[in-house]
C-alpha cells in the first residue's frame, strides 16, 4: 500500500483487536497503532504485557475492566482531549464484543470523541465461518446462569429463524445443553473450541443427539446453532394411539431412538415427540 494512503493515527480512541489463540492473528495496522499510543488500556495488565512483549511493545499499560471503567472513563477521555492517542484491547478478539469498553466509547460518542476501530481477529465471525449455516445470524453473547432467566431468553431465541451464536465457559457447556435440546432440538450445533491454537478443534452435531462433553475442557467455547429448518407436512398433534406406542418403546429404547422412529414413521416433527417423550419419563 501507498504511504500516503495509509490512515493518519491522531488523537482518539482505538478498538484493537487481539489474536484469540494464535500470535500471528494480529495484523500489520494493530501493530502499528499499538506502538504509538500513548497508553494501551486492557482487560489483565499481566496477559496483555505477555502479548506486548512478544511484539516488543513497551507502551504504558493500564488496566481497565468491568469493576473499573465507569470510575476511570473521565479520566481517558480527558487524555483524548489533551491530544494521546488511547488504544483499548481486551484479553483476546474484539474489544466491547462481551468485554469491557461500551462504557467508554458511549462516553467518547457523548463527548463528541473519535473512535476507531481497529478490525482483526474475533472469536464470533471465526467460529461461524466453518459453520456451514446460512449467513444471516444473530451474536447473543454469554448467557445467563440462572435458569429461570434462561429459559425466557431460550423461549423468545427459538423461534427466530437465524442462527444464533453464544459465548459458554467450558465448564458449564454441560448445563446449557439440556437446554438447547429443549428449545432448539431441530437444529444443527457447533462448538468451536481453542481456535487458532494448536490444539483447534471442532464439534459438529445435531442438537438432538450432541451428548455431553468431557469435564476436563479448558476456556472459552463459541458455540453456533444453525438457523431453524423447517419440517414440511407435519401433524399438528400426537394421537392417543401414538402416545401408547411411544410409553411402550420408552421401556426398551433410549429417547434419542424413539423421537427419530417415532417422528419419521408418524410424520410428527422431533421436538414434539421429544417434548412428549420428556414428559413421560419426568411422570416416572
Amino acid at each position: 500500500m501507498d504511504k500516503n494512503k495509509q490512515q493518519i493515527i491522531t488523537a482518539g480512541l482505538y478498538l484493537v483487536s487481539t489474536p484469540i489463540g494464535n500470535m500471528e492473528d494480529i495484523t500489520f495496522r494493530a501493530v502499528n497503532i499499538l506502538k504509538r499510543s500513548n497508553v494501551i488500556l486492557c482487560e489483565d495488565t499481566r496477559r496483555s504485557a505477555k502479548l506486548l512483549s512478544y511484539l516488543q511493545i513497551k507502551n504504558k499499560l493500564i488496566a481497565y475492566h468491568k469493576f473499573n471503567e465507569t470510575k476511570i472513563s473521565n479520566k481517558i477521555t480527558d487524555l483524548i482531549k489533551k491530544k494521546k492517542i488511547i488504544s483499548l484491547i481486551s484479553d483476546a478478539g474484539t474489544p466491547t464484543i462481551s468485554d469491557p469498553g461500551m462504557i467508554l466509547v458511549n462516553r467518547c460518542i457523548e463527548e463528541n470523541i473519535e473512535v476507531f476501530p481497529v478490525p482483526g481477529a474475533s472469536a464470533v465471525t471465526s467460529a461461524f465461518s466453518i459453520s456451514g449455516f446460512k449467513d444471516q445470524y444473530l451474536f447473543y453473547g454469554f448467557l445467563t446462569k440462572k435458569e429461570n432467566q434462561l429459559d425466557v431468553a431460550l423461549n423468545n431465541l427459538c423461534n427466530l429463524e437465524y442462527s444464533i451464536i453464544f459465548f459458554i465457559p467450558s465448564k458449564r457447556i454441560n448445563f446449557y445443553i439440556p437446554k438447547f435440546k429443549k428449545y432448539f432440538f431441530d437444529r444443527k450445533i457447533l462448538i468451536a473450541k481453542e481456535m487458532t491454537k494448536i490444539h483447534e478443534s471442532a464439534i459438529r452435531d445435531n442438537v438432538s443427539s450432541i451428548q455431553a462433553l468431557p469435564e476436563n475442557l479448558k476456556g472459552e467455547l463459541t458455540v453456533v446453532l444453525s438457523h431453524k429448518i423447517k419440517e414440511k407436512n407435519n401433524k399438528n398433534d400426537i394421537n392417543d394411539n401414538v402416545k401408547i406406542k411411544i410409553k411402550k418403546m420408552l421401556k426398551k429404547y433410549s429417547l434419542k431412538d424413539v423421537v427419530e422412529f417415532i417422528s419419521k414413521k408418524e410424520n410428527l416433527s422431533k421436538k414434539m415427540v421429544y417434548n412428549f417423550c420428556l414428559k413421560q419419563k419426568k411422570i416416572k
